[in-house]
């Protein structure tokens, strides 16, 4: 039998705090070599719209399994969710597909998740003023996960538009019960912050090096593939910069390319992953005025690890659809 199971139980079933602690063991794993993936291909469709495929390999408890996923930026405009598609986990006895999941919901929970472990790894632990550039999916998402390890007084988040931007704004601070006000400009946003988000899909950079203040951790997401970068390369000389997952970053990470295409960093740059800074092979911050970079790519063993969790709560709870496959 073959489960389906859709983004409402996705998201009941994968709440910020378990998701934290899934990604938390999945990047450790990853960065001790107990896994096995393949950089992620990416296949343009038409304009800024791409076609995402991704594989892997993990511990027998979890199994392996694949993404596909397209991302379509324009669908925000639209409501629709900018990233459609499904993680299909397989038997690691048999090797038949045993659940397919809806990998849209996965990515955004897992994303922020990610985004959270890394700043829990790096950010100074007194931080309590979050800005995140961007107030879609991702930017509301990472609002509520980085709640979860820091103990924010106030947020502040910009968008393109100033409207939309003061409507997000007042439903996260009635939803999280937080100090959350809209920026009217990047500059603004994070003038203070002592952590940074960006979940924008900016093409070039929308954040600048000298903009951020010293001691700040920046957790780089909305840029996903190497034709589009969301902060200087200023910036990346500047920090100390880690990994979800270093190869990636060094094939695919827009920020990290176009600053060594400038000659000013090497492969060196990239000090390694979070998960060697969680097993404790690489120190993370080193001083309290330290600029921290996260650069996140996403990789397959968070979904995989994501998905498992979720399927065996719903078996657990005889929920999803079963099909004969």
């Amino acid at each position: 039998m073959l489960t389906v199971i859709g983004r409402s139980d996705v998201r009941r079933l994968l709440g910020y705090s378990e998701c934290i602690g899934i990604v938390r063991e999945a990047m450790s794993a990853l960065s001790a070599g107990q896994t096995r993936q393949m950089l992620r291909q990416i296949m343009p469709i038409e304009g800024n719209d791409v076609l995402s495929v991704m594989a892997g390999v993990m511990a027998p408890t979890i199994g392996f399994g694949s993404k596909v996923i397209s991302v379509l930026p324009g669908n925000s405009r639209l409501g629709r969710p900018s990233h459609q598609g499904v993680v299909v986990l397989f038997d690691a006895e048999s090797g038949e597909p045993e659940c397919v999941l809806h990998a849209g919901e996965i990515t955004r929970i897992r994303t922020a998740a990610a985004s959270a472990v890394a700043t829990d790894a790096l950010a100074k632990p007194d931080a309590d003023r979050l800005a995140v550039l961007g107030y879609g999916e991702q930017g509301q998402a990472h609002v509520e996960a980085i709640s979860h390890v820091r103990d924010l007084k106030s947020v502040r988040i910009w968008g393109r538009s100033v409207d939309e931007a003061i409507r997000v704004a007042k439903q996260l601070s009635e939803r999280l019960n937080l100090d959350v006000v809209p920026a009217a400009t990047v500059r603004d946003a994070v003038s203070d912050a002592q952590i940074v988000c960006t979940t924008t899909a900016a093409r070039e950079p929308i954040l600048l090096g000298e903009w951020i203040a010293e001691g700040t951790h920046l957790n780089l997401v909305g840029s996903s593939e190497a034709s589009a970068a969301e902060v200087d390369s200023a910036l990346v000389l500047r920090a100390r910069v880690f990994a979800d997952h270093r190869d990636g970053v060094l094939q695919q990470g827009a920020e990290y390319l176009r600053a060594q295409a400038s000659g000013l960093v090497r492969e060196a740059h990239v000090l390694g992953e979070i998960g060697d800074v969680l097993n404790g092979t690489i120190r993370g911050r080193t001083s309290r005025d330290q600029v921290t970079v996260y650069k996140s790519l996403g990789h397959i063993v968070q979904d995989l690890s994501c998905a498992r969790f979720v399927y065996s709560l719903n078996r657990a709870e005889g929920g999803g659809t079963d099909a004969v496959f």
